[in-house]
């Protein structure tokens, strides 16, 4: 009989402690579950702010205001567009299409 609760006692013994380490490990996965939930609100709203300020600079007052400080652009007026004429229209010739090289039909100067 001693031997029987001698073996039940090991049991006894075995299943407390498992019953520990399942319940250290289900604290612990609680724990990063929540830290999981906190991170996700947090890049939720860096989402969110990151996206007002994208709409915020792509404004077009602030990009035509970027342009003129920041890369000295200005607009394109009459007397700095300088138009070209293809001397060949009247002549019969078939028009070919312009190559890479010849550039643009219409051309502003830089000044």
């Amino acid at each position: 009989m001693t031997r029987l609760s001698v073996m039940l006692l090991i049991a006894l013994v075995l299943s407390g402690l498992w019953l520990v380490k399942t319940s250290y490990e289900s604290r612990r996965l609680f724990v990063e579950i929540e830290r999981a939930k906190a991170e996700e609100a947090q890049l939720a709203a860096d989402a969110k702010r990151l996206d007002a300020e994208r709409r915020t600079e792509a404004t077009h007052l602030k990009v035509e205001r970027t342009a003129r400080e920041k890369l000295s652009m200005r607009l394109a007026t009459a007397d700095v567009t300088v138009y070209v004429n293809d001397s060949r229209q009247g002549t019969g010739q078939p028009a070919q299409e312009p190559s890479p090289a010849s550039g643009p039909a219409v051309v502003e100067a830089a000044r």
